[in-house]
């Protein structure tokens, strides 16, 4: 897919917010990717994609991972906005004939983060908490790791996620959990 058309296709499904969002995450993605040596097309294209899904009405969201499986845990029929990774990625696939599959699996895992991320799907998953339109305490310290330590900001961009959804009363997807605790691994063996 070229970029221009993912522009536009992106442009006309967002609100005007999430669009602009959109543009960010693309272009903190592509300036990770040339930190890391990762492809910057696949990057930017993933990041301008990520939240293609994001928009739908919870009920379109939950109907759409029924009707595939995508469900792998109760957690996300209690909370369907999590479900618009692997929806957003779904359609992706379907309707627009998206085949890269590197691309899909950082879309389908930047909510939530995985087990065993490559590192386009890091990538993906830091932009979104980390590009410019984000506000929050210690989106600095996440930054700055961002462009040092792949694993390390991935550790600290999930714990800081699930500080967030323990001081809201929100429920933890054990995905999350899992990778929080496969990064601890990875950094603690590093070191």
């Amino acid at each position: 897919m070229e970029a221009d058309k993912a522009l536009e296709i992106v442009r006309l499904r967002l609100s005007k917010k999430r669009y602009q969002h959109s543009r960010q995450v693309a272009d903190t993605a592509v300036q990770m990717a040339k930190k890391f040596g990762i492809d910057e097309s696949q990057a930017y294209l993933a990041g301008l994609l990520h939240d293609y899904a994001r928009d739908l009405p919870t009920v379109e969201l939950l109907e759409i991972a029924e009707k595939n499986h995508l469900i792998s845990h109760q957690v996300e029929r209690e909370v369907p906005d999590l479900l618009h990774g692997p929806v957003g990625a779904l359609l992706l696939e379907k309707d627009l004939a998206l085949k890269d599959k590197a691309i899909l699996t950082a879309i389908k895992h930047h909510t939530l983060g995985a087990v065993g991320m490559s590192d386009l799907e890091k990538i993906i998953f830091l932009a979104d908490m980390i590009e410019p339109g984000r506000s929050y305490t210690g989106v600095a310290e996440l930054r700055e790791l961002a462009l040092i330590d792949l694993d390390e900001a991935m550790l600290l961009g999930l714990e800081s996620s699930i500080e967030h959804c323990l001081e809201a009363g929100k429920i933890l997807h054990p995905e999350t959990i899992e990778a929080r605790n496969c990064f601890l691994q990875k950094v603690n063996i590093s070191e």
